[in-house]
């Protein structure tokens, strides 16, 4: 069984670490040069709430050869068309893609290597690259979970290899209703993550100053509310029922969920937007694969998304160089 980790960047690096450290054999590939010789002359370093090095195998995309079994797939979702086109050269005839990526990727991806070679999988926690070779893990340890799932209503064969090797680092659930897992993790990360990157802070920043907190509580608000519309049922995240705890009808449940909201993202805190990182760096977001899924799927149910909207407004706009991510922003919030 041969496994790699394509695009292994802060998360991936981590979790290969993680499956290495443990006893697995897998491979991390990235086309960050830098880094892959940080990795091989170094080993990969972890830092942050846990602290520990690990030798690896790593290497560029031009190092690769041969064909895998399982490829975890951890680029940035707006590559995924050409990046999974390349890749198809290097998968198994059985072997299987597992998205580990924002957004809804799965889709997109099933249209190229099919239905069946595809496993969707939702990550819990957060990390930074520090320096090549170097990530900080940005949750707390207790938070390493996964969610995997599948599109087709046949089990992939490859599941329980895939599941062996996440488990390395973290428990491992298996969701039938992987849509609504995704659409939970996609709640998450267009209130948080957008935040984040809109006004240049952490998670726990975000949840913390009363105003962000507010724009942070309707775009939850708006997830919840377009997928009520859309007949989606969104699942629990590491067991907590973030509907029940988050969404409200009444000003005394507003109230009550606006309360909780920084105890909610509490093991995140430290978080900092995978956006916000590629906004610093000069790089495009992944801001339409997240906020603009919230918004399209409002406009296709008929349910409106005015914060979701303004959030992909103003990456936009940082990322066009007219806005920088800035607590200021917040007062483009009306």
């Amino acid at each position: 069984m041969r496994a790699a980790i394509y695009g292994a960047g802060s998360l991936g690096t981590i979790l290969g670490a993680y499956i290495t450290k443990n006893g697995g054999e897998i491979e991390l590939i990235n086309r960050n040069k830098a880094h892959i010789e940080a990795l091989q002359k170094n080993g990969a370093t972890v830092v942050g709430t846990i602290n520990f090095n690990q030798k690896v195998t790593a290497y560029t995309p031009d190092q690769m050869s041969g064909k895998y079994d399982i490829i975890f797939l951890m680029t940035k979702q707006q590559h995924n068309r050409e990046v999974v086109t390349f890749l198809k050269d290097f998968i198994a005839e059985d072997g299987v893609i597992v998205t580990l990526q924002n957004g809804i990727p799965e889709l997109e991806i099933a249209e190229i290597v099919g239905e069946d070679r595809v496993l969707g999988c939702t990550v819990a926690w957060g990390a930074t690259m520090k320096d090549p070779g170097v990530c900080e893990l940005t949750s707390a340890v207790d938070s390493l979970t996964f969610s995997i799932g599948s599109l087709s209503p046949n089990t992939n064969h490859h599941l329980n290899e895939v599941k062996r090797l996440l488990e390395m680092m973290g428990p491992v659930e298996y969701d039938k209703n992987f849509i609504g897992t995704r659409w939970s993790k996609l709640l998450i990360n267009s209130a948080f993550s957008g935040m984040s990157a809109v006004l240049g802070s952490t998670f726990g920043e975000a949840a913390k100053e009363k105003r962000s907190r507010r724009v942070v509580q309707a775009l939850i608000k708006e997830c919840i509310d377009v997928c009520a519309k859309g007949g989606i049922k969104i699942e629990p995240v590491q067991g907590k029922d973030i509907v029940k705890l988050l969404d409200y009808k009444n000003s005394f449940k507003k109230a009550i969920s606006f309360f909780i909201i920084p105890i909610a993202i509490k093991k995140h805190a430290l978080l900092k937007a995978s956006m916000l990182q590629d906004l610093e760096k000069g790089k495009k977001s992944e801001v339409d694969a997240i906020n603009g899924v919230v918004s399209a799927f409002g406009k296709k149910v008929g349910f409106p998304t005015p914060m979701n909207d303004k959030v992909v407004e103003i990456i936009h706009q940082i990322e066009d160089g007219k806005l920088t991510p800035s607590f200021k922003n917040i007062e483009l919030f009306n």
